[in-house]
């Protein structure tokens, strides 16, 4: 039986990220529909995406490679919120809030995959 990855406080933060990036990107100017905006909520949902298909994997060695693969991606999206954050695209308490909940997330997510490394649950 697959674990439920809604109790797991990893994918509880990404998930909430990812609201909070679709948000944010409404706000973009809309010649980055296809460029930063597309990029971002792709990266975003990664996050989480991988949390929940790694969770219904059997082994340990496979939801690793799933929770490495969304550590990725949520590193991929701290680059996006520092750089729209330097092109003026996003206020100050909006980059504060997500640049929060990234350093939140890869905090949870490293701690996350320690354990399973540990412990191989």
């Amino acid at each position: 039986m697959a674990r439920d990855y809604t109790k797991i406080k990893a994918w509880q933060l990404a998930d909430e990220l990812a609201l909070l990036v679709y948000k944010a990107t409404k706000e973009f100017p809309k010649s980055e529909i296809w460029g930063l905006t597309s990029q971002m909520r792709r990266a975003a949902v990664s996050v989480p995406a991988n949390i929940v298909e790694g969770s219904a994997r059997r082994n340990s060695r496979e939801y690793l490679q799933f929770l490495y693969i969304a550590m990725s991606s949520l590193a991929e999206l701290s680059y996006y919120i520092k750089f729209t954050n330097e092109l003026g695209y996003l206020d100050t308490n909006r980059y504060e809030e997500l640049w929060g909940k990234i350093q939140e997330g890869l905090r949870t997510l490293q701690g996350l995959i320690s354990y399973i490394e540990k412990s191989g649950v």
